[in-house]
Order: C-alpha cells, then structure tokens, then sequence
C-alpha cells in the first residue's frame, strides 16, 4: 500500500491519486471510506488492502471527496456537480459517476452497493 503526500491510499501511481485500476489524466479524485476514514484512489483499491467492503458516505457530509492534485476537499453532493476543481482548475473523469453507489449511499441506503 502507498500512500501520497496528501493522504490519499492505494495502488498509487502517482501523487494525484491514480492507480493501477483507473490512471487516465482525469483520475483525480480520491474518496473517504466511511469506515475507516481514509482517503482511497478507488473503491477497488480500498477493497483489495483493507479488511472491509468500502463504505458509502452521506453525499451532503462535507470533506469526503478529495482532488488529488491541490488537495482540496468537498462533499459528494458537491462534487457531483462538478467538472473540474474549482480550486486548480484539474478536470474531473465524468465517467466516475458510473460509480456513484460505491462512495455515496443514497437515504435509504446503508451501505455501498459496488460491484464486488
């Protein structure tokens, strides 16, 4: 397991926050665990190095998802509407959005629902 300067776990790559499961120049963004609280490149990462399923976070709750490049945190609900970091500019994969349950659970919802 790596660990980047900002905080964020995985099968790094780089210090934005890429791994080896998603690496193109809009992989970017890092997710909080809502179990165990860390920052992870990807669900699939947090899955094959930690001893539990990801967890989902509430999408209003803030400083759950993180810019790999400058750092700067929001929550889901925000950054959903985003396309870019309104902080450095680095655009976001629109792509992540297929992912969606696996980092915020909706109301009704207890946990993730990610492919596993």
């Amino acid at each position: 397991m790596k660990e980047t300067t900002k905080g964020i776990f995985g099968k790094l790559v780089d210090d934005a926050g890429r791994c080896q499961h998603y690496h193109s120049r809009l992989d970017v963004i890092a997710n909080r665990c809502a179990v165990c609280g860390r920052f992870y490149a990807c669900y699939k990462c947090h899955d094959e190095l930690e001893n539990h399923p990801f967890g989902a976070v509430d999408p209003e709750e803030e400083d759950t998802v993180m810019c790999g490049v400058c750092g700067q945190r929001f929550s889901y609900r925000r950054y959903a509407g985003l396309s870019a970091c309104p902080a450095c500019s680095s655009s976001f994969n629109p792509g992540c959005a297929l992912h969606k349950s696996c980092y915020a659970r909706e109301k009704t919802a207890k946990n993730s629902s990610c492919p596993r």
